[in-house]
């Protein structure tokens, strides 16, 4: 199975927060409006992960970061960092919150699916060169409202709505990309119920609350 099935990450190590130093101080302080990535953006993201991670593997390797911290890279924006080997998952953390800038959360979570997602080992050195990276920039999700499930599965949209179902402490969510492996709507949703460790048909139940995001995301590849 292949899919962008990303795990959550709420916080950075402390080692993490350090080696960052005062470059990532003046980016935490942003203008409350979200400002849209431009191509120059995007391309100095890609970069920052691939060099995070190198850098965490070599220790004479430097970690690129933007040089310039335009409006897009300072916002607040929840992102996910999904990385593929030879076309397969080889790692997918993100935080889904806006609680930090843009380029903060790119390299933690850069750092964290390669080396802290729990169902992979660490990626090597001789991994980097077939590895290819996304990512994917978060709207702020809003909670989604329905009668019963069919009322839910009707307001979904699929390829375009990220979902989080939430029971209590358990929760679970998929980036929309996964719709492309699962399209249909009832699949979709009971596969996210038992990823979070939830009866298949949790996402019928009334009490489980439903969130939903869209997603802007770009490769290596494209």
């Amino acid at each position: 199975m292949n899919w962008w099935a990303g795990r959550i990450s709420n916080h950075a190590t402390g080692a993490t927060e350090l080696r960052r130093g005062d470059f990532l101080k003046s980016t935490l302080e942003n203008e409350k409006s979200v400002s849209k990535l431009t191509d120059e953006d995007r391309k100095s993201l890609l970069k920052l992960a691939r060099t995070t991670i190198k850098a965490e593997i070599k220790a004479d390797s430097k970690i690129q970061r933007p040089e310039n911290i335009t409006p897009g890279l300072k916002g607040k924006r929840g992102c996910f960092v999904t990385l593929h080997k030879n076309g397969i998952l080889r790692g997918c953390i993100g935080t889904i919150e806006p609680v930090r800038s843009l380029v903060f959360n790119v390299e933690e979570n850069a750092l964290n699916s390669a080396f802290h997602d729990p169902r992979f080992p660490a990626v090597e050195m001789d991994e980097l060169s077939v590895i290819n990276i996304e990512i994917s920039v978060l709207t702020v999700p809003e909670k989604l409202d329905f009668k019963d499930g069919e009322d839910l599965k009707k307001k979904l949209k699929p390829k375009i709505h990220g979902v989080i179902l939430s029971q209590g402490w358990q929760s679970a969510t998929f980036l929309p990309q996964v719709w492309e492996q699962l399209p249909d709507r009832e699949d979709f949703l009971e596969h996210l119920c038992l990823k979070g460790g939830m009866g298949k048909d949790c996402w019928k139940d009334r009490e489980t609350t439903v969130k939903v995001y869209e997603a802007e995301y770009f490769s290596e590849s494209a």
